[in-house]
């Protein structure tokens, strides 16, 4: 339903492919921290864990902001009554 000029499905969508992403960089930087890891590479392996909770910590953010799309829809949302 579009809400005040705002496809919210569409923002929605928008923040969900954007997650998707996160997670694969995610899974990425974990396949990377083990290979980091196992080669004894203590300072980049390092690295690469603090990344993994910072991409954490983007997609709880992105989680939070479907949240407030859903409530802005709620709260804005026109209803349709049978007349």
């Amino acid at each position: 339903m579009c809400t005040n000029g705002v496809n919210t499905q569409q923002l929605k969508d928008t923040v969900t492919q954007i997650n998707d992403l996160v997670s694969l960089s995610r899974r990425w930087t974990h396949n990377m921290y083990h290979l980091a890891d196992g080669g004894q590479m203590e300072r980049s392996a390092d690295k690469l864990q603090e990344i993994q909770r910072m991409l954490d910590d983007v997609r709880a953010e992105l989680d939070e902001a479907q949240d407030c799309i859903d409530r802005d829809d709620e709260d804005n949302g026109t209803e349709v009554k049978l007349v």
